[in-house]
């Protein structure tokens, strides 16, 4: 009797263990990522209507999963230097947690991937793909498999980051510009 109370316990456990998730970076080692000049920011997050959700996700083609966007705005000098933001993905099944850096005319300076969760498809971390990103602006087509290429094996990593990515630049035209 002892043996099958233990063996149900160690079924229990291995049922709840998580799978492969890896944390690359807090917000401010992203911030500092994205931007190595010394830049101050200030949090601005903003929360959505219902109308700019409409617009945003018309606009950028994907879903708006949340009314409140994580925002900071970037200064150097009291300068006003661009805009950082975190922003979630779904990859295959779990979440990816991501920053993306703008310049102050809403090009994207740079993309870090902050939390990645799944097994497969953390090849996005590779800064040869993430840099295909740089200098798109919003309107831009960011289509996987026509402007950005994609990644054998982390197919949805690829195509739902792009989607992200097009997401917040619409949130940009539309709310922050």
């Amino acid at each position: 009797m002892n043996s099958r109370i233990t063996w149900i316990c160690l079924t229990a456990t291995v049922a709840v263990v998580p799978g492969h998730a890896t944390t690359y970076h807090s917000v401010a080692s992203a911030q500092q990522a994205c931007f190595p000049e010394g830049v101050k920011f200030t949090a601005a997050d903003v929360k959505l209507t219902r109308e700019q959700i409409k617009a945003i996700e018309k606009a950028g083609g994907a879903r708006v999963r949340h009314d409140t966007q994580r925002v900071w705005k970037a200064k150097q000098n009291d300068e006003f230097v661009g805009w950082f933001l975190v922003d979630e993905v779904i990859g295959k099944h779990e979440l990816i947690t991501y920053a993306l850096a703008l310049n102050s005319n809403g090009s994207v300076k740079s993309i870090e991937v902050m939390d990645y969760r799944e097994n497969y498809g953390g090849e996005i971390r590779q800064a040869d793909w993430r840099v295909q990103f740089v200098g798109k602006k919003p309107g831009a087509k960011l289509k996987l498999e026509d402007d950005i290429k994609n990644i054998t094996g982390a197919t949805l990593s690829c195509r739902h980051i792009t989607e992200g990515v097009k997401r917040l630049l619409s949130f940009y035209e539309l709310v922050l510009k």
